[in-house]
Order: structure tokens, then sequence, then C-alpha cells
């Protein structure tokens, strides 16, 4: 199926560090069979550059070399085309997640600047009344980030800082980045494996007791 077959979700990729996030979001949708449309800021392109290692010189063929054959479902935009389909209303998707989202564009989208590609689709998923996540960048935060994440919750923008826990014992970094991935998935009432959740382990040793 293409992304058009397939239900959708757009995921925005800013330039707060914490790029892994977001693809790992992407390749968690793609696995459960969801088609993506991807943006991503030109900072956006630079944190995946710096923290990831991708060659960004071209940016279809970076994708398409990161997802392999999943590259096939996922529709990349670029965040100046404010004529892309998802600009718009009428275009159908379940919602959008920014992941990991810049102070920058967090303003943007509680201001309703719509200023590009990435904050006028989330402009669209509050209008429509569709779900939007973001996921703040890592701390800290002062006053006006937290204003502006008040407000947008007041809306009904569902809030995930990029803050990990720590009851599941996580033993690797990708431990951590999937459970905020997974965290994000819950919101959107997707199933998934990511995480022990709490109490989980209990039912498992309890099983092997009887």
């Amino acid at each position: 199926m293409n992304p058009v077959e397939r239900q959708r979700f757009i995921v925005g990729i800013t330039g707060a560090s914490g790029a892994i996030y977001g693809i790992r979001l992407v390749e968690s949708l793609l696995h459960a069979g969801y088609g993506v449309h991807l943006v991503v800021s030109d900072a956006g392109w630079r944190v995946l550059k710096e923290e990831l290692g991708w060659d960004v010189t071209r940016r279809q063929p970076a994708i398409e070399s990161a997802f392999g054959e999943q590259a096939a479902h996922i529709q990349y935009h670029p965040i100046q085309d404010i004529g892309a389909s998802i600009a718009s209303g009428s275009f159908r998707v379940r919602g959008m997640i920014i992941m990991p989202c810049s102070m920058g564009t967090l303003s943007s989208i509680a201001h309703g600047s719509s200023d590009n590609l990435m904050s006028r689709a989330a402009d669209v998923m509050i209008k429509e009344g569709r779900q939007l996540v973001i996921v703040p960048r890592e701390t800290p935060m002062h006053a006006i980030h937290l204003e502006n994440m008040l407000k947008l919750a007041n809306m009904g923008v569902r809030m995930v800082p990029a803050m990990p826990a720590f009851y599941y014992h996580p033993k690797t970094l990708d431990d951590i980045v999937n459970f905020l991935v997974g965290k994000v998935l819950d919101c959107l009432n997707i199933e998934h494996q990511l995480f022990t959740r709490w109490g989980e382990s209990d039912e498992s040793e309890n099983g092997n007791d009887e």
C-alpha cells in the first residue's frame, strides 16, 4: 500500500535536540501499518546530521536510506511548501505529532502564525479537531515556554515532554527512546510493545508461579 491507501499521520521533526525520537516514531508508525507525511525543519535536518550522522545533502535519498523499503509509505514535504496536501483541512489524516518540538515552533503554533508548513499543518489539526501531540524539547524552560504549552493544552493539544521514566528499569539509550515514543503512541491509541508497563512484570512473575 502507498501512503494514500493507508491511514496516515503527519510527523514533524524540528531543530530541537532528540531527532532520534522522531525517527523512532516514524519507524513505529510504519511498523503499525500507517502511512506517514513527514515534515522536517531546516534546523531539524541539521540535527539529523549532527546527532544521527545522516547525509542530508539530498533529502529524499536520505529518507530512503534511513527507512529502506518502508520509505515507500512516507511522503516527504519540504517545510516551505505551504501548498502541500497537509496544509488543508480537507486532506484527511488521523493526527499529527511534532517530536521533538522546538520552542520556536511551539510559539508559532500557540500564536497561530502558520508561517511554514509545519505550523500550518498543526494549525489545521487544531481547527479540524484532530489529534495533535507535541513533544517539547529537553529542559530547562522559562515562563513563556510554559505559558505557550498551557495555552495549547487548554485547546486540547496533548503535551508529552521529553521526560523519561525509570520504573521499568531502562538499561540502554534505546530503552529510554522507546519509552517516550511508546507514550506518544499511547496518546494515539496505537498498540505497541516498546516498553514494559507498570504491573506487567508482576503479572508475568505470578503466571510463572502457578
